[in-house]
């Protein structure tokens, strides 16, 4: 008997580092029901898990992060199996989520898979990818979040100009734009975002998961209300221990040990 995998990987790679990776590479990546389902489990497992502090997302095979939908799917009237009714399309667009994501892009992400890399905090990409949302061309939008994603992540007018004219986004060109955090030699994109995580699990998680959550909202919120949430955030991280821990490792003259809480 065949052994049945898994649409999606989990790996822990380095101290409080994980590794997820879309596992369908003879089908460019793309998102099915079963990837769907799997990677909400898995950022579901995540969130509980707290030795995890930060998360890769990556496509395996080295040729496409993910090609978006699974057209296949589509075609046979499947469209609903590709979104979770809580966390949006392919499980993840729209999933609430504490901890920080990377993700690290071989080859091209088009379409829902570019959707995907926008709902991630940070990208690392090949100088070799591609970034494009192309669902015009078949009568379709871009509709996991991608259209005002991409708006409040690029120029407005180049936005809008990939999203009306279908075209795609070179890596340097979208490093240069800022989409990108790095940029990577061809093949190398997974250990520099792997290597970027691990510059952040340097420091105390619940300093950058607050942080985070308050940047994240930031186009979202009044200013008046990022100052409520800023102050608010302040107010937790003076209760925990990693914010004794911190200032006392500088007096020491040591490296922090951060316990979390």
């Amino acid at each position: 008997m065949t052994p049945v995998t898994s649409p999606v990987a989990l790996d822990r790679v380095a101290q409080h580092v994980a590794v997820v990776t879309i596992d369908r590479p003879d089908a460019r990546n793309a998102i099915n029901g079963a990837v769907t389902q799997t990677l909400r489990d898995i950022v579901d497992e995540i969130e509980r898990d707290p030795e995890v502090w930060v998360v890769v997302l990556t496509g395996a095979g080295g040729k496409a992060f993910s090609a978006g939908a699974d057209l296949r799917e589509v075609g046979a009237g499947r469209i609903q199996s590709l979104m979770d009714p809580d966390y949006g399309f392919a499980g993840f667009v729209h999933a609430p989520r504490r901890k920080v994501w990377i993700a690290a892009i071989e080859g091209f992400a088009l379409a829902g898979g570019f959707e995907l890399v926008l709902a991630c905090d940070l990208a690392v990409a090949s100088e070799t990818s591609s970034f494009g949302l192309p669902e015009v061309k078949r009568g379709l939008i871009a509709s996991a979040g991608g259209l005002y994603r991409i708006a409040r992540a690029l120029p407005k007018k180049v936005a809008i100009e990939l999203v009306a004219t279908s075209g795609q986004l070179s890596a340097g060109r979208a490093f240069e734009l800022g989409l990108l955090s790095r940029l990577a030699p061809a093949g190398g994109a997974l250990a520099t975002a792997i290597g970027l995580a691990e510059e952040i699990c340097a420091n105390s998680p619940l300093a950058v998961r607050e942080s985070v959550a308050v940047a994240r909202a930031a186009d979202d919120l009044t200013e008046a209300q990022l100052r409520q949430a800023s102050e608010a955030a302040q107010a937790r991280i003076v209760l925990t221990e990693d914010f004794k821990e911190g200032p006392r490792a500088f007096v020491e003259k040591r490296a922090p040990v951060w316990v979390g809480r």
